[in-house]
This record gives C-alpha cells, sequence and structure tokens, in this order.
C-alpha cells in the first residue's frame, strides 16, 4: 500500500511539474508572438512623408486603422505626387478618376471605384465600410454618397496634369514606363519632364501597440486610361488585404497583373503557410512572371508585406520600387529586390 500511495505521489509530482513546464512554454510562445512596437510600412519615397503622418496617431497608442486612414492622405492630397488623388494624370478624357480601399483587423473594409472631384476617397472608402451595408461604391454613386455625408466637389486636375494630358494628346500614344513614381515625384525640378505615362500607388499597412493590422490603398490610377478603367489598388484581396491572424499585404504597379493573381490575398496565405514577407512577395512576383515571362519584363508590379510580428517585406519585378518603414526605432527608406535590374 506504501509503495502504491508513493507512486501516486510521484506521479502528481511529475504531472504538475509537466504542467507547470508546459504553461511556462506557452507563456514564452505567446510573448515571442506579441508584437514588441508599433510599425508602419508603405511604397514609394512618398510613404515616407505619409509614414510621418501615420505615426502621430501609432505613437499614441491609436488604431491602425485611423493611422493608415490619416497617412495616406499626405499624398492624396500633394499635387506634386502625380499618381495619387489631387494632381493624379487623368484619363484619357481628361478626368481625374480616383480608387481606394481600406481593410481593418476584423475584415471590415470599404472600397470606392472611379470617384470623381473628391480629393481624399480613402476617406470616402472608410465611409462606406463605417456607414453602408456595402464594401464597394462607384463612379456616380460613390459621388452622390461622399457629397450626402458633406464632402465637397473640387477640381482636381491641376494646370500642370492638365498639360501633361494635353501634350499626350497630339499623339495619344499609350506606353506605360515601368517606374513612375521615380520620375514623376520630385519637388526640387517641377514640372517634371518625364515618365507621366504609368502610376504608382501609395499602399500602407500599420501594426498598433494593440497587435492590430490594418491597410490602406490609394490612386489615380493609370495616367491616360480609358474611362471606367479600375486597377488593383480598390479591390479587396488584389491591391490589398488584412487577416490580423497572419498579417497584411499591398501592391503596387500594372493593376491588371496583380488582379490576375489575387496578389494581396495570395501573399497573406503564404504567410500563414509559414513564408516570410519578403519570400511571399517573391513567390508573387514569380507567379506573374510564368504567367507571362515576355510581359513580366516590360512592367513593374511591386507587393510590400506586414506580418503579425512586425516583420515585413517586399520584392519587385523590376529595379527601382522603394518602400518607407517607420517605427520606434527606425525611420527609413529601402530599395526593394527585384527580378530583373
Amino acid at each position: 500500500m506504501s509503495t502504491r500511495r508513493k507512486f501516486l505521489a510521484q506521479s502528481l509530482t511529475a504531472s504538475a511539474g509537466i504542467f507547470a513546464t508546459n504553461e511556462l512554454l506557452a507563456s514564452v510562445r505567446a510573448d515571442s508572438s506579441k508584437p514588441a512596437k508599433p510599425i508602419v510600412v508603405s511604397t514609394w519615397d512618398f510613404g515616407k512623408a505619409a509614414n510621418a503622418a501615420a505615426w502621430t496617431v501609432l505613437e499614441k497608442n491609436g488604431r491602425a486603422l485611423d493611422a493608415v486612414e490619416t497617412g495616406v492622405q499626405v499624398p492624396e492630397g500633394d499635387p506634386l505626387v502625380r499618381s495619387v488623388g489631387y494632381g493624379g494624370i487623368p484619363d484619357r478624357d481628361g478626368r481625374v478618376t480616383l480608387d481606394a480601399c481600406i481593410m481593418d483587423d476584423q475584415y471590415n473594409c470599404g472600397s470606392v471605384m472611379c470617384l470623381e472631384y473628391i480629393k481624399h476617397p480613402i476617406k470616402v472608402a472608410r465611409l462606406v465600410m463605417d456607414k453602408t451595408p456595402h464594401i464597394i461604391l462607384a463612379g456616380e454613386g460613390a459621388l452622390r454618397f461622399a457629397l450626402a455625408n458633406g464632402f465637397q466637389k473640387e477640381n482636381l486636375l491641376t494646370p500642370e496634369s492638365e498639360k501633361y494630358w494635353r501634350d499626350w494628346m497630339k499623339t495619344s500614344n499609350y506606353s506605360p514606363v515601368k517606374n513612375i513614381e521615380n520620375q514623376l515625384y520630385d519637388k526640387t525640378n517641377d514640372p517634371m519632364p518625364g515618365g507621366k505615362d504609368n502610376h504608382d500607388t501609395i499602399g500602407m499597412l500599420a501594426l498598433d501597440a494593440s497587435g492590430k493590422l490594418s491597410g490602406a490603398c490609394t490612386t489615380s490610377g493609370l495616367a491616360y486610361k480609358m474611362q471606367g478603367r479600375v486597377g488593383d489598388s480598390p479591390i479587396i484581396g488584389a491591391g490589398l488585404y488584412v487577416d490580423n491572424e497572419v498579417g497584411a499585404a499591398t501592391a503596387t504597379g500594372v493593376g491588371e497583373e496583380v488582379i490576375r493573381i489575387v496578389g494581396a490575398h495570395l501573399i497573406v496565405e503564404l504567410m500563414r503557410q509559414g513564408r516570410s514577407p519578403q519570400a511571399a512577395c517573391k513567390e508573387a512576383v514569380e507567379r506573374i512572371i510564368k504567367r507571362n515571362p515576355a510581359k513580366a519584363k516590360d512592367i513593374q508590379v511591386g507587393f510590400l508585406a506586414l506580418n503579425k510580428n512586425g516583420e515585413y517585406g517586399a520584392y519587385a519585378l523590376q529595379q527601382g520600387f522603394t518602400f518607407a518603414v517607420k517605427s520606434a526605432s527606425e525611420e527609413k527608406l529601402i530599395s526593394a529586390t527585384s527580378v530583373y535590374k
């Protein structure tokens, strides 16, 4: 009997030890999965100023959703950023039409497409998410919704962008260049002489102090596009996707190619399978090449991703794609790795 009691006591002690050890390991795993600090990343050189605006929200323990909405309004309102918002290059009919979307940590999302006369389409997209049962409003319906919610109509076609359009009309030659941002964003030399036939999107991803992810994406679309054309930027899953269990991704470049592979969603799912943000972006780029190797050599697509732990990465088809990073410990502009040089 004493032997049996001794055995039971030893078993209970051992079980308690195993339980305590497992509890400790679980705690360590939980701690290691927690983001150490808030962080925001965004596409292109103009992402640096956008990040600074987003950081004013994040540094006060604000929501990632509010941060991305605040941040992308910087390039939207800058007339010298000719691929986003006010001052964007128009379509072939001379109309500036804007696309934008936003997504939070609970799969809530809102989007506007072909929106005219409203300087900050991201704010309208946020209202679509918050105030309607829908995800997407387009064209005249999106404009009516914006005006009903207090927005004012503005002329978004600046004299400089109108001049580019009238010059283009002389030949109507539609030939997008690979990296518009490097050629169209130069405040020291405006108006710019070249690179007027393409676009680059501002895509922003943020992780706040509470570990919640959100993203925003906004653009004026391809310069001199056909009226009504919509690219990947306002399409949830293509130009932007957020899954708070895993991470978030955004895209820039020729939207038709991003849509074909549902790029942002693909990258998030690859991260779910264990890929790092950069490895996931690289695999998405490689999928574009696999679909059409000849075309891929002549266009630009770039992807940017941020995972749940605050790790980020990017990859592009062509050299020249840059992205900006801002956190409590770093603020920098990085040239993404690319397939082609």
